[in-house]
């Protein structure tokens, strides 16, 4: 991988980091929080479509439009599959196992379907960053996976972790092979998913209403950088940047988030969270060599 198309992952993964940790606040929102964003990402981003689509030649057939369609239905279900992780189950267990098990799934996808060849030093990267988000998640304390929630948060978090390498290889098949602009198949996913979500919402707009109450700012928050972090990595892989190595380098934000914890919240740092770090970096550094 180039630098180029690296240094847009690593923006990336920051930006990741940093919308993730205005989504956790919002958790008990659940399915109106996810409506909401989509929302404001819709309208968001809506003026760099309409000029992307009225300076640059877009070809329109099924195969696109089938893309679309998988994209926001494989997108909105990891959404609230995600978020319904959150309401049941620990952090620490639910967001470890979807983050780590997401970039193996997407390589074995990107192997298969994209026939991308894997080379040594991808493959170790890909180790060292899996290995490392687990040793700054869990901290060398597996206890949590044996008691009955623990249980139930792995069960959301592969779960989430299969979504994640869906729709990382859908997008990927639409920028790489079928021509997609990285920022129609984010916007055109985002609006798709209002439709599917939109009339269950709208069912009580009231009880929506309700359950957003003070997450309002959130939601905007999140839909501005969540589909930002994901173009960066949408256009990574339009680079050329293969989709086996970007997958699990954008697990980066979970290094990130670490520091974030130490830095800003003031977790203590001990030393599963420095050997994640470390071993994190370390993988990083193959991925780009590779």
């Amino acid at each position: 991988m180039s630098l180029v198309p690296l240094a847009l992952v690593v923006i990336a993964a920051l930006i990741h980091a940093s919308w993730n940790l205005l989504a956790k606040r919002a958790a008990p929102a659940g399915a109106p929080f996810v409506f909401a964003y989509n929302v404001v990402a819709t309208v968001a981003y809506l003026p760099w479509v309409i000029w992307l689509l009225a300076t640059r030649e877009q070809t329109w057939n099924w195969p696109i439009a089938f893309c679309f369609l998988a994209s926001a239905t494989i997108h909105l279900a990891y959404s609230l599959c995600l978020q319904r992780g959150y309401q049941v189950a620990d952090l620490s267990v639910v967001y470890p196992i979807a983050r780590g098990t997401g970039p193996l799934f997407s390589s074995i996808g990107a192997f298969i379907l994209l026939r991308e060849p894997p080379t040594w030093l991808g493959v170790l990267g890909l180790v060292a960053v899996v290995v490392g988000i687990g040793c700054i998640s869990t901290q060398g304390n597996l206890a949590a996976f044996r008691q009955p929630k623990g249980q139930e948060g792995v069960r959301w978090g592969l779960g989430t972790g299969g979504l994640i390498a869906a729709y990382t290889v859908v997008d990927g098949y639409g920028v790489k092979v079928l021509g997609i602009h990285p920022v129609l198949i984010d916007w055109f996913s985002n609006f798709l998913r209002l439709f599917i979500l939109g009339p269950v919402m709208l069912k009580n707009p009231a009880q929506m209403m309700a359950r957003m109450k003070g997450y309002w700012w959130l939601a905007v928050g999140v839909g501005v950088f969540s589909p930002l972090s994901y173009i960066l990595v949408l256009t990574a892989v339009d680079m050329g940047a293969p989709l086996s190595l970007v997958a699990p380098a954008r697990e980066m934000s979970m290094m990130i988030g670490a520091i974030f914890g130490m830095m800003i919240l003031r977790e203590p740092v001990n030393a599963w969270r420095l050997a994640g770090c470390a071993t994190i970096i370390t993988g990083v550094v193959l991925l780009g060599a590779a």
